[in-house]
C-alpha cells in the first residue's frame, strides 16, 4: 500500500517540479548573461592594450680602428739602411751612373740644339756678307762654324815657310779639315760614358743580385732552415738590385743611340761648311 501510494504521488508532483525548472532556468541565464560582456570586454582590454616590450641597451658603437702605417721591411730604404757596405757601395755606383748619363744627355742635347740655331744663323748671316772675315765677324763667339771659319782664315796667313812648301789648296784644306775633327771630337764628348754606362750597369745591378743571394744562403746556413723570412730580405734585396740596374742600363743605351744620329745629321751641316769654305778661300786668293 505504501508504495503504491508513494508511486501515485512522485506521478502527480512530477508535472509541476518540470514546470518550476523551467521558469527557473531564463532567470539564472539572464543573472549569467552580464558577466559575459564583462569578461568578453575584459579580454578586449587585455588584448588591446600594448605590452610593453623591454627596450635592448643600444650596443655600443665601435670606433675605428687607427690604421696604423708599417713601414715595408722589403723596400728600398730597407735595403739602404739593413744592407752592409758592399750593397751601398752597389747602390752608389748606380747612382752615380744614372746620374752621369742623365747630364750628357741633357747637355748634349742642348748643344746639339744650340748648333742647329747657328747653322741657321750662317745662312743667314755668314754667306750674305762681302768678304770671309766680314761673314766670320758676324758669326757668334764660340760657335764651332766660326772656329772653322777663323781656322781657315789663319792657314791663308800661316802659308809661309816650311807650311809654304805644301801646295796651298792643300794646306786650307788640311786646317779646316782639321778644326772640323776637333768639332767633331767636342761634339762626340760624352757618348763613350753612355756606352761605358750602357754596357756595364747590368752587371753591376747583377753584382748585387749575387751578394744578395749569398746573403740568402747565408742566412739559411745560420738559422738550419729555409724559412721564408730568412729569404724574403735577401732575395728582395737581391731583386731590386737587378731592376736598378736596368733602370740605369737601358736610358744609356737609347740615349747613346738618339744622340749619334742627332750628332750626324749637326755633323753634316759642319762638313758643308767647311767644304764651301774651303772653296770661297781659294777663290778669293787666286782672285787676288
Amino acid at each position: 500500500m505504501t508504495k503504491t501510494f508513494l508511486a501515485r504521488l512522485t506521478a502527480v508532483a512530477a508535472p509541476f517540479v518540470l514546470a518550476l525548472g523551467l521558469g527557473s532556468a531564463p532567470q539564472l541565464a539572464g543573472a549569467q548573461t552580464p558577466a559575459a560582456p564583462q569578461a568578453a570586454a575584459s579580454a578586449a582590454a587585455a588584448t588591446s592594450a600594448p605590452v610593453a616590450v623591454p627596450e635592448k641597451p643600444a650596443a655600443p658603437v665601435a670606433a675605428p680602428a687607427a690604421t696604423a702605417k708599417v713601414d715595408n721591411p722589403y723596400g728600398v730604404g730597407a735595403l739602404w739602411s739593413q744592407s752592409d757596405a758592399v750593397a751601398k757601395a752597389v747602390l752608389a755606383i748606380l747612382a752615380i751612373m744614372s746620374m752621369g748619363s742623365w747630364y750628357v744627355i741633357v747637355t748634349k742635347l742642348l748643344e746639339q740644339m744650340r748648333m742647329g740655331r747657328q747653322a741657321r744663323a750662317v745662312d743667314n748671316e755668314f754667306w750674305n756678307a762681302g768678304t770671309v772675315q766680314a761673314g766670320t765677324a758676324r758669326l757668334a763667339e764660340g760657335s764651332p762654324f766660326r772656329f772653322i771659319a777663323d781656322a781657315g782664315m789663319q792657314a791663308t796667313q800661316k802659308h809661309d815657310g816650311l807650311r809654304g812648301k805644301v801646295d796651298f789648296a792643300d794646306f786650307v784644306d788640311l786646317c779646316i779639315h782639321r778644326a772640323t775633327e776637333r768639332v767633331q771630337r767636342r761634339l762626340g764628348n760624352g757618348m763613350s760614358l753612355l756606352a761605358t754606362v750602357g754596357s756595364t750597369a747590368p752587371f753591376v745591378g747583377l753584382f748585387g743580385t749575387v751578394w744578395g743571394i749569398y746573403h740568402a744562403l747565408t742566412a739559411i746556413g745560420v738559422a738550419g732552415q729555409a724559412s721564408i723570412d730568412k729569404v724574403a730580405g735577401p732575395v728582395g734585396e737581391a731583386l731590386i738590385m737587378t731592376a736598378i740596374g736596368l733602370a740605369v742600363a737601358v736610358p744609356a743605351v737609347l740615349g747613346y743611340n738618339w744622340l749619334l744620329r742627332r750628332n750626324i745629321t749637326v755633323m753634316d751641316d759642319v762638313r758643308e761648311f767647311s767644304g764651301e769654305l774651303h772653296s770661297v778661300i781659294l777663290a778669293g786668293s787666286a782672285a787676288a
